[in-house]
């Protein structure tokens, strides 16, 4: 009989503790000066005269009497093509002071977000990934895992979203929350999006996501498709910005859809040669963390391609590559040079045989002025993906 009494105590226990963990709330954002909230937006990333925020719009919150609301021009005012704010645990603490919370017993993220008009895309909600400095150095206390979620199309209409965190380790969390958005991703129009009851959760039935990469895996499908991948940030060299244009909503013609990349070209810097890479993240020369994709499985990339005039010539296009950080490119391979028609033409680089398990470089090209024209060239890319074996 004691034992069955025993038995009966330690299950009312463990269903208490049970229903207890199912209970776990760690609020974010709830309301503006709510008490129960944690974290500071204090971090901001990127073209950050690209951003507006107010944590206390009245105009239509999704509960209580304040949301927040973010304003992103898109106009790429510091040049990067991309803007973020990271919700920190103290004021501007990019690791270097040791206020992170320990939020073990959580599984997932939960927060409610619209936009103005519908249509308006985050290209990245994060938990955690501060490893180091904006300036690329490690730092003393930096966050114990990194999640990544996203894009997200926005409706009109406040929708609930969650972050899957089953099994991550989340004992030591100074980002602990991350919104980043691309311009290329809003196609270069200003957007406004409302961020409402963000908070930490336990979900007993929440189950571990197992990673898949789908196939074809764009670098490029249209201006603003949330299958793209991978940011054109990399210009090179130092000199790019006098050199290049780059446009990568260009309506005129293009292969598919409703828009391609144009690049336009000129020597006016003397440099003699440009070329962009499109990275993961955006200008990640090797020194961030867990950035890459996996691309096991692709036994190509394709992409289509034309010249303004005809015979523009692009010495190289690459995969990979990236290997001066300390997280570098699994791999490399290239193809070219190539000289281009005055039509759309399908390029192809084989990958088989290849290691693709980290890939930070998506896609490269590269050119210089002594075989093209004097005066530079224009040219055109589409369709830019990974498919598979």
């Amino acid at each position: 009989m004691r034992k069955i009494l025993f038995l009966c105590l330690i299950s009312l226990l463990a269903l208490g503790t049970f229903a207890q963990a199912e209970n776990k709330k760690f609020d974010v954002y709830t309301d503006k000066g709510a008490s129960g909230n944690h974290f500071i937006p204090s971090g901001w990333m990127g073209d950050y005269g690209d951003l507006k925020f107010s944590d206390q719009d009245t105009e239509s919150p999704a509960s209580g009497s304040t949301a927040m609301k973010i304003d992103y021009s898109a106009k790429k005012t510091q040049g990067n093509g991309w803007a973020g704010i990271y919700w920190q645990s103290s004021q501007n603490n990019w690791g270097t002071k040791d206020t992170g919370v320990d939020l073990t017993g959580f599984n997932k993220l939960v927060f409610k977000a619209k936009g103005k008009n519908g249509g308006e895309v985050i290209n990245m909600v994060k938990i955690g990934g501060i490893t180091k400095t904006p300036a690329g150095e490690a730092v003393a206390f930096p966050d114990s895992t990194n999640v990544e979620y996203g894009p997200i199309r926005l409706t009109k209409d406040w929708q609930e979203y969650s972050v899957n965190l089953a099994d991550k380790d989340l004992h030591y969390i100074n980002g602990g929350l991350c919104l980043i958005f691309n311009a290329d991703q809003t196609a270069g129009a200003e957007q406004t999006v409302y961020i409402d009851d963000v908070y930490y959760t336990y979900d007993a039935e929440l189950k571990k996501e197992e990673a898949k990469m789908n196939f074809p895996f764009y670098v490029y499908a249209d201006a603003g498709s949330l299958d793209n991948h991978f940011i054109p940030s990399g210009w090179m060299p130092a000199t790019a910005a006098k050199d290049l244009k780059l446009d990568t909503n260009w309506k005129n013609l293009p292969f598919s859809g409703d828009s391609c990349i144009r690049v336009e070209y000129r020597n006016n810097s003397g440099t003699r040669w440009a070329g962009i890479y499109w990275q993961q993240p955006a200008n990640n020369w090797g020194s961030i963390a867990n950035a890459g994709y996996n691309l096991q499985g692709s036994g190509k990339l394709t992409f289509w391609a034309r010249g303004d005039k005809g015979g523009e010539v692009i010495n190289e296009f690459k995969i990979g590559g990236i290997s001066s950080g300390e997280y570098i490119d699994s791999d490399s391979v290239s193809v070219g040079p190539i000289q281009l028609t005055k039509d759309w033409k399908q390029y192809e680089v084989d990958l088989r045989g290849k290691d693709l398990s980290y890939i930070i470089g998506g896609f490269c090209w590269a050119t210089n002025i002594d075989v093209n024209e004097p005066e530079g060239i224009v040219f055109y890319l589409d369709d830019i993906k990974y498919e598979k074996e």
